[in-house]
Parts: structure tokens; C-alpha cells; sequence
């Protein structure tokens, strides 16, 4: 079993409040989760009106499919808009890491 994890930096566009900032972070946290099947969530700065930090998750059986998804993912963020994607943190967990 291999784990992928996601966490993205993004700057926001024009954006002048946290009801601003839900309409934009919302739908790609959707997006993500319906297209990709993946478990995400807005996992940071949520008391920043023009920042956040988007983290995913997937599990599967082979590395192959996780990088795949994972690729997929953040060429999706990436390609917003309305986002400016500041940085990506990426991490591939496997059943023989150490625990």
C-alpha cells in the first residue's frame, strides 16, 4: 500500500474576505475530490483572506497510479486562474517506511 500527500501554498487573486476566499478555495477542493478521488481538505490559514493551503491524499496499491494522480492533481491547481500556486510539498509514504 503507497500513500501520496499534497500540500499546496497558493496566493489568492482578488480576494477582500474569508467569504471571498471560501467561493474561490471551495470548488477546488471539490474538483479535486470528484475528478480524482482523492481526499482533500483546506488545511492551513484559514484565518488568511488571500492564502491557503490545500492538502490532498490518495491510496493505492502501486506507486505508479499515486504519482499519476498526484501529477494530475497539481497540474490541476496549477492551471486555476484564480489561484497563484507558490509551492507544492509532495510525499510518497510506502509500506516498508519506518513507523
Amino acid at each position: 500500500m503507497y500513500v501520496g500527500t499534497l500540500s499546496f501554498d497558493l496566493l489568492l487573486g482578488d480576494v477582500r474576505s474569508l467569504k471571498q476566499k471560501r467561493s474561490v478555495v471551495r470548488p477546488i477542493v471539490a474538483e479535486l475530490q470528484r475528478k480524482y478521488a482523492v481526499s482533500a481538505a483546506e488545511v492551513g490559514d484559514q484565518d488568511l483572506h488571500r492564502r491557503a493551503v490545500i492538502g490532498l491524499a490518495v491510496v493505492a496499491g502501486d506507486t505508479g497510479h499515486v504519482t499519476d494522480v498526484l501529477d494530475r492533481c497539481e497540474r490541476a491547481v496549477a492551471a486555476r486562474p484564480e489561484v497563484e500556486l507558490l509551492s507544492v510539498r509532495r510525499r510518497l509514504h510506502g509500506d516498508e517506511d519506518e513507523q
